[in-house]
């Protein structure tokens, strides 16, 4: 259910607040008279209201679907309000209502976590206007940080460069970022993974809702599962009070979810049936909550290979690769380097106040480097080199530091047959597959083309692997 004026009103100009979708107002009120009244005024506003006499007829209520704001009558006829409160207000804002002689009780109940409190007999204008006060103020703290951190968006997702590659990036941002489809971003460690996810949900419908991102490779199975659909109070050991997860916290807007090869089995389940029927529950509830956000996933490894080793869930990467969006490192990007370095140092100066730049022997450094940690290890060699300089204007090859780091070697191309027998035919080509799934970058396409056959049929050979 939605928190919206009918389709009439909307076109008479009602109260735009009104429109947004959020959940239904709860009006917990034993004069059955008054609770009419307030239900058909409010409804008559716009709003989706749900009216019960008893705190134990709003416990089912809330059970059925959280509400995004409760109106509560202090004295009920199987509850004190005041004790109820105490519950309440961890689900939602309450707006408590009281009689003229229960003027303490109402400073009371702002002391224990009403929102607001209206006195009876309440004038119409003045409900509606607590009402969207509540409602206004329980968004602001949902997405407390989203005005610091559409600022942070502003500053830090400047799309630099303009290789060919990157400009195909681009351009898939551009034509990506519009829809509402979840997103897979594939690239090595270090490219800008979530640079670019920022980029798509600022290129969203939902780029004025918010953005949050989570590891999931840093935190463990039950802490991540709490993180992003949150938990009940009560649900383990320390959970004293109710939590709201990521999917709630970005409601409306943009949940990144970075290195998702790391996620259990376990998890990936959980996600799936999130991606798939748009619904959730927290740790230790019983509602299905609805997800309304747009989830964007990034990781450095090859899916479909540990999809053929059972390690990630073909089915949950099928839902997440509707749109594929490869970073390419920064090796393959040409003068990109040199742009970027120029960024960074540009972005540093103010460390040392001088207006620093590179100088020729800085910049061939840079174009002769490989970068094997991307657009990573630049900034951090750029940040180094802005101090090492001190108050020289002109950055050298030696504050790089370059020629001190020892990039990976190469892999070794050929692969080494050590049997000491003769080997079988079928024996030959599982080892040679076996041999290139253990290398980086060797998807299954890529592995039979390196074959000259089908990827059906290097699916069957890995099939054929995993039960040996």
């Amino acid at each position: 259910m939605a928190l919206r004026p009918e389709p009439a009103e909307t076109a008479r100009g009602a109260n735009p607040a009104a429109q947004r979708p959020v959940k239904p107002i709860l009006l917990i009120e034993d004069d059955a008279t008054l609770n009419r009244l307030i239900t058909a005024q409010l409804s008559r506003a716009g709003y989706v209201l749900k009216g019960v006499l008893r705190a134990q007829d709003a416990k089912r209520a809330i059970e059925e679907e959280e509400p995004a704001l409760i109106l509560l009558d202090i004295r009920l006829p199987d509850r004190d309000g005041l004790d109820l409160l105490q519950e309440l207000q961890q689900i939602c804002p309450v707006i408590v209502l009281t009689a003229h002689g229960a003027i303490h009780q109402a400073v009371r109940a702002l002391k224990l976590g009403a929102h607001d409190y209206l006195t009876k007999p309440i004038r119409p204008e003045e409900l509606e206007l607590a009402i969207e006060r509540a409602l206004d103020h329980a968004q602001l703290k949902r997405s407390g940080d989203f005005l610091k951190d559409r600022l942070q968006s502003l500053t830090t997702t400047t799309m630099v460069g303009a290789s060919k590659v990157f400009d195909e990036v681009r351009r898939q941002i551009s034509l990506f970022g519009p829809t509402d489809a979840t997103i897979l971003i594939l690239g090595e460690s270090g490219v800008g993974k979530e640079l670019v996810a920022r980029a798509i949900h600022d290129a969203s419908t939902r780029a004025r809702e918010a953005y949050v991102a989570i590891d999931c490779s840093t935190l463990q199975e039950n802490l991540f599962e709490s993180e992003l659909f949150g938990h009940e109070r009560g649900a383990f050991t320390g959970a004293d009070r109710r939590k709201l997860g990521l999917v709630e916290v970005a409601d409306g807007g943009t949940v990144f979810l970075d290195e998702i090869g790391e996620l259990s089995l376990g998890l990936q389940a959980k996600l799936l049936r999130v991606l798939e029927v748009g619904t959730f529950r927290r740790v230790g509830g019983v509602t299905d909550l609805k997800a309304n956000v747009r989830f964007v996933a990034a990781t450095n490894r090859d899916l479909v290979t540990m999809g053929a080793q059972g390690k990630f869930r073909m089915d949950l990467y099928y839902r997440l690769s509707r749109f594929v969006l490869k970073v390419p490192p920064l090796r393959e990007r040409g003068e990109d380097a040199v742009q970027l370095a120029r960024h960074f140092v540009q972005t540093r100066n103010f460390q040392r106040g001088v207006n620093k730049g590179l100088d020729e022997g800085a910049l061939g450094a840079i174009r002769n480097y490989r970068w094997p940690g991307n657009v990573r290890e630049l900034r951090n060699v750029v940040e180094r080199a802005v101090l090492l300089s001190g108050t020289e204007p002109q950055i050298t090859a030696a504050d790089l530091g370059l020629s001190l780091r020892a990039e990976p070697p190469q892999q070794d191309d050929g692969i080494r047959f050590n049997f000491k027998y003769l080997p079988t035919i079928d024996e030959l080509q599982a080892h040679y597959v076996e041999t290139l799934l253990n290398r980086r970058h060797f998807s299954r396409a890529r592995i039979a083309e390196a074959l000259g056959i089908s990827e059906r049929s290097v699916y069957r050979i890995l099939q054929a692997l995993k039960k040996k």
